[in-house]
């Protein structure tokens, strides 16, 4: 009797335990906490051209003025600094579903046309860690023909303490 009691106890226990594990469990993710934590100072920008799948060129951008990219948790973010024009443009920030894409509406007005460009408005995200970020914009389309020619940018951010933090 006291070996059906221990089946019954283990019969027990493992019907809670697929029960509990059985359980939708929510979608949890730090990716947009990555994001949110510190501000993203640029490293380097390098930039590629491409016919088709070919890479022709690989050119390393310099700059001459401290960039800073900074996310907060409520969506928002700045960019101080773009392309070394002084100030700083402010948008929103959000991920796409598979948290593979960046979309920031930042917008910054065009000194030779009357245009505007977002930089940042499509995105994708190479590498997040907790303290480098890597992105391409440009031509990153998924498909492309092997006539298509394409510029890719690819922004290297390092993470850094905001001033006056310990």
């Amino acid at each position: 009797m006291n070996n059906n009691k221990k089946y019954l106890l283990l019969a027990g226990l493992l019907v809670a335990i697929f029960f509990f594990n059985s359980c939708k469990k929510e979608k949890q993710t730090s990716i947009p906490s990555l994001f949110a934590t510190g501000v993203w100072q640029l490293g380097s920008i390098q930039e590629a051209k491409y016919l088709g799948g070919s890479r022709l060129t690989l050119d390393t951008i310099p700059s001459d003025s401290t960039q800073i990219f900074a996310f907060n948790k409520d969506m928002t973010c700045s960019y101080t600094n773009f392309d070394d024009k002084a100030g700083t443009v402010s948008g929103t920030w959000s991920l796409s579903d598979t948290k593979l894409f960046l979309y920031a509406n930042i917008t910054y007005p065009e000194v030779t046309s009357a245009g505007t460009k977002q930089p940042f408005i499509n995105c994708r995200i190479v590498n997040i860690g907790e303290y480098s970020l890597v992105m391409e914009t440009g031509d990153i389309q998924t498909y492309y023909n092997p006539t298509d020619k394409r510029t890719i940018r690819t922004y290297g951010f390092v993470r850094i303490k905001p001033v006056g933090t310990q």
